[in-house]
C-alpha cells in the first residue's frame, strides 16, 4: 500500500514559470506535461514525431482549455537535432524553470547504431540528455526552484557502464545496454548537482523512477515486433501502475518544494513498483564518484558538449571520433 498521498493537486501553482519535458507525446512525459499546464507552467514539449506531438497537445487542452503549450522538434537519439533545438532556444534568450529529461526506449531487440555512431538506447536515453542538459544550462534560470530532473529505473540496480565497450558493439543485450543507460541517468544527475553545488549554482539536479508504469516503453523499442510487444504489456499491465501515477515521482522531484538536490524519487509501494512518490533507493555502484566523473568525461567527448554552469557558456565542438569508446 502506498504511504504517501501526494497527487498533481499539490504541484505549487507555477504560472510564469517554463517547463521543457523530452518525450512529452506520451506515457510519463505527457502526464508530466499535461500537470504541469494544468499547474500553470507554460510547457514546451520537445518531441520527435509531429503528428503525436499534435495530438498530445489537443489532448492537454481538452483536459487544460488554457493550457500553454510550444510544441519543438527533438529527436535525442541524433546530436544534430539536439543542437538545433538548443541553437534555436539560445537565440530566443529565454530562461528555463524545469528541464525534465524523460525521452526514451527499452530494449531494442537487435542492435542499432545512430547516425553518430552510438548504441541506439544509448543515445536516445543517455547521451541526447547529456548534450541537451549541457546546452542549455546557461539558460536556466539561476534560483532554488529551477531544477533538472533526470528520468532513471529501478534497472539501475543491475546495470553496468562498460567503459570498455559503451556501444555494446562487441556484445549486446537489449536489457543490458538499457540497464547501462538507466544507471547514467542517474549516476549524471548526481554528478550534476555536486557539479552545480561546487560552483555555487542555486539549480538542483534530481532524479527519479516511474516503477512499473504502463507506458509505450513497453514496445519494447521501435523494432520490436508484435510478440514483443504483446509480451511486454501483457507483463506491464498485469502489476504496472497507469502512466498517471507513474508520473508522480518526476513532478515531485520537480515541483515540491520539499524535493532535495540530489535526491531521488520513486513509487512508496513494495519493491518500488508502484505507489506514491517518496525517496528511493540508489545502489551503492550508482553512487560512485569516480566513474561518474569518468562517466562524464567520456560523454564529453562522444557529444562535444562541455556542460557550463548557468551563466557561462556551454561548449559546442563538433562531436570527436568516438570509435572504440
Amino acid at each position: 500500500m502506498s504511504k504517501s498521498r501526494w497527487t498533481p493537486a499539490d504541484i505549487p501553482p507555477q504560472a510564469g514559470r517554463l517547463a521543457i519535458v523530452t518525450g512529452a507525446t506520451s506515457g510519463i512525459g505527457f502526464e508530466a506535461a499535461k500537470a504541469l499546464a494544468g499547474a500553470g507552467a507554460r510547457v514546451v514539449l520537445a518531441a520527435r514525431d509531429a503528428a503525436k506531438a499534435d495530438r498530445a497537445v489537443a489532448a492537454i487542452r481538452q483536459a487544460h482549455p488554457q493550457a500553454q503549450l510550444e510544441v519543438r522538434p527533438l529527436d535525442t537519439a541524433r546530436l544534430s537535432s539536439v543542437r538545433a533545438f538548443a541553437e534555436a532556444w539560445r537565440g530566443e534568450a529565454r530562461s528555463i524553470d524545469l528541464l525534465l529529461l524523460n525521452a526514451g526506449i527499452a530494449s531494442v531487440p537487435r542492435r542499432e547504431e545512430t547516425e553518430d555512431g552510438f548504441e541506439r538506447q544509448l543515445a536516445t536515453n543517455y547521451l541526447g540528455h547529456f548534450a541537451l542538459t549541457g546546452l542549455l544550462l546557461p539558460a536556466l534560470r539561476p534560483a532554488p526552484d529551477t531544477r533538472v530532473v533526470a528520468m532513471a529505473s529501478i534497472a539501475h540496480r543491475s546495470g553496468h557502464i562498460a567503459f570498455d565497450d559503451l556501444h555494446r558493439r562487441r556484445s549486446y543485450g537489449p536489457q543490458s545496454a538499457y540497464r547501462q543507460t538507466k544507471l547514467a541517468m542517474l549516476m549524471f544527475a548526481l554528478e550534476l548537482d555536486r557539479r552545480l553545488r561546487q560552483d555555487g549554482s542555486p539549480v538542483r539536479a534530481l532524479a527519479a523512477h516511474p516503477g512499473l508504469a504502463r507506458t509505450d516503453i513497453t514496445r519494447r523499442g521501435d523494432r520490436a515486433g508484435p510478440l514483443a510487444r504483446l509480451a511486454g504489456r501483457a507483463i506491464f499491465g498485469a502489476i504496472g501502475q497507469s502512466a498517471a501515477r507513474g508520473a508522480l515521482p518526476l513532478l515531485y522531484a520537480a515541483t515540491a518544494p520539499e524535493a532535495q538536490g540530489g535526491g531521488y524519487y520513486g513509487p512508496d509501494g513494495p519493491r518500488e513498483y508502484w505507489g506514491g512518490p517518496a525517496p528511493a533507493a540508489v545502489a551503492p555502484h550508482a553512487r560512485d564518484a569516480a566513474a561518474a566523473r569518468r562517466l562524464w568525461q567520456v560523454s564529453e567527448t562522444l557529444t562535444g558538449v562541455r556542460p557550463g554552469i548557468p551563466g557561462a557558456a556551454a561548449a559546442a565542438a563538433a562531436p570527436r571520433d568516438a570509435a572504440g569508446v
